[in-house]
């Protein structure tokens, strides 16, 4: 007697759906703090209470690179400066990046998984290094707010796309 259940052509079951093979797999190899750095210039007059709430500047940039190995690095670099008129409350800058290897993505679809969904998966790490970063410094913990990756992809595909054009 045969485990296979009767597929709904009425054949024998192979117990793998060929859609779910031709998903693309991504793997975490491994993510790490490429460069970290937070400046707090004008300590310790910059931790007296009583200041006013500082402007926020954030800027977040992703990129993607094949290794030799046949896998990939996607690097999530984030920059924060913290002001008050113009006098620099802190600044900070990271770069978080991943090792990734990506089975089964056609070469339509790999650019967006390296630069939506690896980034996505990275973020919550680079998060709470932001936010331990800007307590450590003394301040309180910068805490991000999520990111639209998809946006992100789509702003940085336009503005490539648009020196080709000119």
């Amino acid at each position: 007697m045969s485990d296979a259940q009767p597929s709904p052509a009425g054949g024998p079951a192979t117990g793998a759906k060929p859609a779910e093979e031709a998903r693309p797999v991504i793997n975490v190899m491994s993510q790490y703090i490429k460069d970290l750095s937070f400046e707090n210039p004008n300590a310790p007059a910059s931790l007296q209470g009583g200041a006013t709430q500082p402007e926020i500047k954030v800027n977040i940039e992703v990129n993607a690179e094949a290794l030799k190995d046949g896998s990939f690095e996607v690097m999530l670099s984030i920059s924060a400066t913290a002001k008050t008129g113009e006098s620099v409350v802190f600044v900070t800058e990271l770069t978080y990046a991943g090792q990734f290897a990506i089975t089964n993505a056609s070469r339509e679809v790999l650019p967006a998984i390296l630069l939506v969904e690896c980034p996505r998966m990275l973020f919550p790490f680079a998060r709470r290094v932001i936010a331990d970063a800007t307590r450590d410094g003394g301040f309180p913990p910068m805490l991000l707010n999520p990111v639209d990756f998809v946006a992100l992809f789509r702003q940085q595909r336009s503005a490539q796309a648009a020196p080709a054009k000119a």
